[in-house]
């Protein structure tokens, strides 16, 4: 019979579905026929697949070749299909066994020389076929990324030709390695908060938004260590989980990053430029690939000069902070990335960049003022937890203060509060529902007295009323006191105070 049947996977999203390439020979005149709803690089794989058969000094049949994608309203895109087509043909014309493709999957693209080359999106590929069953032969680049799935039998090869010997049982194919995995500390290489000069406040504000997940708004003058802040919250994050950290990878291997495995459980930290677009912010084209958001999974988004930012980019982040995942509907592809991620802004308070401070060189009218901070809609702060306006740090500070604490320590503090969280909801405070928030945040009659009266002379809306209720839950966390207590209501509501004009 000249039918072959060989594995693979395909990338949607961060889901990698089933591929089954089906290889038959029949009469007629010599040709190969690809089907199945193969993108452009997927049909130019009949060429590159025939010079590396030749290349590698095997037979490519004579004979008609139909190969077929199933399923067929599933669109495949990239070289990844090159490996399993090319290895169906040889197992169809009888050149290598058929009984051995069964239990692998195949992944990679082929050079005309019949070398393997490295595709994107080999993690979620390999973590699937795992739960399948099924072993995954995939090209020695894509080895280190796709030993970070433990539990999967992964063989990595050089060649078309080294696959061939591997099924035909003469050279066995060395298994994917996981050798440096964890080989460095997650804050090994992160900027330490020691290095910060007084802004008290703000290191408090940055704890407390680490300890619950909390998402955080820096407001103050150019140069008073708004940035320097924020690039340090990443390094007093808890660790990432194996299956944390396993989701964050398979979302770089979509986006074509890549993985160092050195350091694949640290915190990600992306700072886009305010000129970037909607869809670089929370992903997008014709064929969806994941977006900042998406990249910040589990850590920290950071958007500095916040209103810079075009309004129609900013808006769309809405959604995302309260779900925590996006999903992205083009004509003919749909997809969905996960989005967990902690927003930190950071802006000045006018346009100028010194309304409020005591150097008296701020010209903006209120006016101006007001329309500068209307750049940021009410509905996006209004998502936001934390807000803190930063003063100027004076000289004599700068000269005369002693250096901050570490985030090493920290940090152990933000990880008794997260052990803390985890064992009372299995969540961040961040995170809770409204009907949790009630749970784990009940107050006494004086200090919901004191929030009654917050919200009704601030006008904080019902959303902002839970947001109060779980900074205070956190700060509660981080003192070790199992009930929330007047003191912590009071600096959560400070937090609420800033006024967007």
């Amino acid at each position: 019979m000249s039918l072959a049947v060989v594995y693979s996977r395909a990338q949607d999203g961060v889901a990698a579905p089933l591929v089954t390439c089906e290889v038959h020979l029949s009469g007629g005149l010599p040709g190969t026929s690809i089907v199945g709803l193969p993108e452009t690089a997927v049909k130019e794989a009949r060429d590159r697949v025939r010079a590396a058969i030749q290349n590698a000094q095997l037979d490519y049949p004579q004979r008609r070749v139909t190969v077929n994608l199933a399923p067929a309203d599933l669109p495949k895109d990239g070289g990844r299909f090159d490996l399993p087509i090319a290895l169906g043909i040889l197992a169809a014309n009888g050149g290598i066994p058929r009984d051995a493709l069964a239990e692998y999957e195949f992944i990679g693209e082929l050079a005309l020389s019949g070398e393997l080359r490295a595709v994107h999106g080999v993690l979620p590929a390999v973590l699937h076929a795992a739960r399948a069953g099924r072993r995954v032969i995939v090209p020695r680049e894509n080895g280190g990324e796709a030993a970070l799935a433990r539990a999967a039998d992964v063989r990595i090869a050089d060649s078309l030709l080294a696959v061939c010997a591997h099924l035909a049982g003469r050279c066995e194919l060395p298994r994917a390695q996981p050798n440096a995995i964890g080989s460095l500390s997650p804050i090994a290489h992160a900027p330490d908060l020691a290095d910060v000069r007084g802004q008290s406040q703000a290191r408090r504000a940055l704890e407390i938004a680490a300890a619950g997940s909390h998402h955080l708004l820096l407001v103050g003058p150019p140069g008073t260590g708004k940035t320097m802040l924020a690039s340090r919250l990443a390094g007093i994050l808890p660790p990432l989980e194996e299956a944390e950290a396993l989701e964050l990878a398979a979302i770089r291997s979509v986006a074509g990053y890549g993985t160092d495995v050195t350091m694949w459980k640290t915190r990600a930290f992306r700072a886009p430029h305010h000129t970037a677009s909607a869809v670089a912010l929370v992903g997008g084209g014709s064929q969806p690939r994941p977006g900042e958001i998406s990249l910040a999974h589990h850590g920290v988004l950071f958007l500095d000069e916040l209103p810079e930012f075009d309004r129609h980019v900013l808006e769309v982040l809405r959604e995302p902070l309260e779900s925590g995942h996006i999903a992205i509907s083009r004509a003919a592809r749909q997809a969905e990335f996960p989005a967990r991620f902690q927003l930190v802004g950071a802006m000045n308070p006018c346009p100028c960049g010194y309304a409020g401070d005591t150097s008296g060189r701020c010209r903006c009218t209120p006016d101006a003022i007001a329309r500068y901070r209307q750049r940021v809609s009410g509905p996006l702060l209004d998502r936001i937890d934390l807000k803190l306006e930063m003063p100027r740090v004076t000289q004599a500070e700068l000269r005369d203060s002693a250096c901050g604490e570490a985030s090493a320590s920290v940090r152990a503090r933000v990880i008794d509060a997260r052990d803390r969280q985890l064992a009372r909801a299995g969540k961040s405070n961040a995170t809770l529902s409204n009907r949790e928030t009630e749970r784990d945040c009940a107050l006494d009659a004086r200090s919901q007295r004191l929030l009654d009266q917050a919200i009704e002379r601030l006008g904080l809306s019902a959303r902002a009323y839970h947001r109060v209720l779980r900074v205070a839950r956190t700060i509660a966390d981080l003192a070790g006191r199992e009930r929330i207590g007047i003191a912590d209501v009071m600096e959560s509501i400070q937090y609420r105070r800033f006024d967007p004009g």
